[in-house]
């Protein structure tokens, strides 16, 4: 059947089809000619340079436990780092993945998964910075975004086969699928879901529940139920979690 007689619709995906094909291969050749360049190869040292001591030493300060600010609370970022901080080991794990990513952009063997996991943090702070106008990373932050993108787009030819106008080549036979039920596969996965969940259920002696009236409903059954009371009070009345959770072992404890 003629392609030009096979109706509008046909017609239209056949042009995308062909406008997506030379898009990919015209990013092929400029990123090959860019990957031959040795200005760009400087440039992506400088990049990965920069960026890497602009994560490291704010990840650091997060690790060992010091704030990353001396704004004050009413500060709208100041609020929100000060709540980010009272989170406990979230605010470790941040400052672990900030300093991780740093190390990795430094190491060529790891430089693109630094960048994968550099892009979204600092795509966050610029959001955040912008959000609530913070002079302090209000241009430095969308500044760094630019930089990340610049090395991913230097790692295209590996991060490319998860865009969508990158055409793969197809195989030359189509293998045929199997239809045999994957019983153990399954099996373990279900064990873990359910090994997870358990863990998780009987990891926290007391939670804070959504509302100090559902806070309550555990007072019962608790060993110490004064000492349950104060903490959902604590809570609610807006005190940090891992405050209130502090006294209320020692409440426990000295029963």
């Amino acid at each position: 059947m003629d392609w030009h007689c096979a109706g509008p619709e046909r017609n239209y995906v056949g042009l995308i089809n062909i406008a997506i094909m030379t898009l990919s291969i015209k990013i092929e050749q400029f990123y090959k000619e860019a990957k031959l360049n040795r200005w760009f190869r400087y440039f992506t040292v400088f990049n990965r340079v920069a960026l890497a001591a602009g994560f490291f030493f704010a990840g650091y300060v997060k690790i060992i436990g010091e704030r990353f600010t001396d704004l004050h609370s009413n500060h709208p970022m100041g609020h929100y780092l000060d709540a980010i901080y009272e989170t406990g080991y979230y605010y470790t794990f941040i400052g672990i993945l900030q300093v991780a990513a740093a190390i990795m952009l430094l190491i060529p063997r790891t430089a693109t998964l630094g960048a994968v996991i550099y892009f979204p943090i600092i795509l966050n702070i610029a959001i955040l910075s912008h959000s609530v106008c913070f002079i302090g990373s209000l241009h430095s932050s969308p500044l760094m975004v630019l930089s990340n993108l610049y090395l991913l787009c230097w790692d295209y030819d590996k991060l490319k086969y998860m865009l969508p106008f990158y055409s793969k080549p197809r195989p030359a036979v189509k293998e045929k699928l199997s239809n045999r039920f994957p019983i153990v596969f399954f099996g373990v996965s279900f064990a873990a879901v359910i090994a997870l969940l358990v863990i998780i259920t009987n990891a926290y002696d007391i939670q804070p529940y959504n509302t100090c009236e559902s806070c309550m409903t555990q007072c019962e059954e608790s060993v110490n139920p004064e000492a349950c009371k104060a903490f959902c009070d604590c809570i609610h009345s807006g005190g940090p979690y891992h405050k209130c959770l502090e006294e209320y072992e020692k409440a426990t404890e000295s029963d």
